[in-house]
């Protein structure tokens, strides 16, 4: 099975598939990262969006998380966030996936600080649009997920992922060590669902 992994970041969601996966992260520091987790996968540096848009007819299956920043609650809290646009190369992506690819998908995000434009299937705290119904539990999160954000933090979100690496990665313009592990998918989630697609 040929696998897209889009906004890959460290691959949480990728770490127990099985298949020919090419990978797409825009960091460089994150990619190589990935690559270190899974060697055998292709891995792009680049924009996750316009390659989905170039390579889509290439794959069976494509997993896209999209940034999720600009729809999460979070951007709506405290006294000196500004109101952005949401990105809507989110369901730029659901719907071209839906009306032109043939194979399976998913898209994941975070649950937004909105009603989903598209109704989605939530998980914990993610969103879930896809073109195969699936079941998947919640995997319980660490004591202060969202407000772990120093080292000690991210060492208990390595343990919990279960993805261990000896340096912070971080973000462009974070400062955060734990927001790129934040980011992932937690592992059994992503085999649940690969293994119903």
């Amino acid at each position: 099975m040929k696998i897209l992994n889009l906004y890959a970041g460290l691959g949480g969601n990728r770490k127990h598939w099985n298949g020919d996966v090419t990978a797409v992260e825009y960091t460089q520091e994150i990619a190589d990262q990935y690559k270190e987790f899974y060697p055998n996968d292709q891995v792009i540096v680049g924009d996750a969006h316009q390659y989905l848009l170039d390579h889509y007819q290439e794959y069976d299956f494509i997993w896209s998380s999209p940034p999720c920043q600009s729809h999460s609650r979070m951007i709506r809290s405290g006294r000196n966030r500004k109101p952005r646009y949401p990105d809507m190369r989110l369901y730029e992506e659901i719907l071209l996936l839906t009306h032109d690819f043939k194979g399976k998908w998913v898209v994941e995000n975070v649950k937004p600080y909105y009603k989903p434009l598209i109704p989605a299937k939530q998980v914990g705290r993610h969103l879930f649009w896809s073109n195969f119904e699936f079941e998947c539990e919640e995997i319980k999160q660490p004591k202060n997920f969202i407000n772990n954000t120093n080292v000690a933090g991210s060492n208990a979100l390595k343990e919990w992922l279960g993805m261990e690496y000896d340096k912070n990665i971080y973000y462009e313009g974070n400062h955060c060590p734990a927001q790129v592990l934040r980011n992932c998918v937690h592992p059994d989630i992503g085999k649940a669902i690969m293994e119903q697609a």
